[in-house]
């Protein structure tokens, strides 16, 4: 057999199926190329914290990194310094007790564990109940994963959270795992009052695993909560954590899941045979910014308190409606009827380079919809707006 270099030698797996390369993957090359070519663009588009962590969670990195003893293998589960420095977190802002050495896996980021959890738990044909809108990681693990994708749609009339009644009144025997996301991406909606009870009696009642994907609980928030604050959670749920967003680690890749020691143990066969333990500096670092107080927080919230206001000019200048309530990274709008947020989207870089995210990307319920990331800088945001208003 002669093998040219235009013509490979194997299919992809099955198991990707219709699974797609995640649209910020795409979209982020396309933008380098239009800047190739020129063009200032400005990225409101993916949540990416452009500011730095605090000063003292870099010195701890340097410092650590520059012992000889620290760049070896790292245990598959975390330091112990880390899972304390989780413990200790959740306990102070969140009044939830956790043992360190068995309920707290740090992970390499929580959208690893969106992976881990679905491969260790998923066995071909269960069914997931995913948001829609919702994040499309939870769809694409699922696929991978061998799982069913089951819509659980939400909508502005419901306040975007979800109709357990209506969903309890359907066959609910082979649903396996319920993704929930407060505060929700991308709609920025905040859990109310007692939706967590009322989640987790419903996961009792009908033996399904909730997994809460819970990055955004310090962005904006006016409380921060937890899932497995709920007593009963642990049997029946999953928390993921993430230090992306509100210690502003992103790229440093640093995350948890936490709950019963049972599903942890689960979790760690897989990730232990897909992984190794995080460099040890960035695990001690972010033990770090896991005890930063409460003012690291409220700073970081004055800045996106700023940008959100400019980024609801922004909306205003687009025609779109929206909730002035909304928390965390983003801001979600309702585009003016006619229109859908491809469309906006599609005119804003084209015409004015500005990427803004079309809602549609998060399920078909987005269509209507659009998205602006809070992280750029104010002055960046100033520019999107006049850009956008020049005729």
């Amino acid at each position: 057999m002669t093998i040219t270099d235009n013509k490979t030698i194997i299919s992809p797996a099955a198991r990707l199926g219709e699974t797609k390369e995640y649209y910020f993957s795409i979209k982020l090359r396309e933008l380098a190329a239009l800047r190739a070519q020129g063009k200032d663009i400005i990225n409101l588009g993916i949540g990416s914290p452009d500011m730095p962590p605090a000063p003292e969670v870099v010195a701890a990195l340097t410092e650590t990194a520059q012992r000889p003893d620290v760049h070896g293998y790292q245990p598959y589960a975390g330091l112990p310094v880390l899972r304390e420095a989780f413990a200790g977190w959740y306990k102070r802002y969140f009044d939830v007790s956790l043992d360190a050495g068995s309920e707290i896996l740090p992970l390499i980021g929580s959208k690893e564990g969106i992976m881990h959890i679905s491969m260790a738990f998923l066995n071909p044909g269960d069914e997931v109940l995913v948001p829609n809108p919702g994040y499309p990681t939870y769809r694409s693990a699922t696929e991978l994963a061998g799982g069913v994708i089951r819509d659980y749609r939400l909508s502005d009339a419901t306040n975007w959270l979800p109709d357990l009644e209506a969903l309890e009144a359907s066959d609910l025997s082979k649903v396996k795992i319920m993704w929930v996301n407060y505060p929700h991406m991308p709609t920025g909606t905040a859990a109310p009052e007692g939706f967590y009870d009322r989640l987790v009696a419903f996961a009792q009642r009908n033996e399904i695993l909730l997994c809460n994907d819970n990055p955004y609980a310090f962005i904006l928030t006016e409380t921060r909560k937890s899932l497995l604050s709920v007593p009963g959670a642990k049997a029946v749920a999953l928390e993921l954590s993430s230090l992306s967003k509100a210690q502003n680690l992103a790229g440093w890749r640093v995350g948890a899941v936490a709950g019963a020691k049972e599903y942890l143990q689960s979790i760690i066969r897989f990730k232990s045979n897909m992984d190794s333990g995080t460099f040890r500096p960035v695990q001690e670092a972010a033990a770090v910014a896991l005890n930063l107080g409460p003012d690291w927080y409220e700073s970081l919230n004055g800045h996106y308190r700023r940008r959100r206001e400019i980024a609801f000019s922004i909306m205003d200048e687009l025609g779109c409606t929206y909730r002035t309530d909304q928390v965390g990274l983003f801001v979600w709008a309702r585009c003016p009827a006619g229109t859908d947020g491809f469309a906006i989207s599609d005119a804003a870089l084209y015409d004015k380079d500005v990427f803004l995210t079309p809602g549609g990307i998060f399920g078909d319920e987005g269509n209507g919809y659009v998205r602006i990331s809070l992280c750029s800088s104010e002055e960046r945001l100033t520019e999107a707006l006049t850009r956008l208003r020049a005729n």
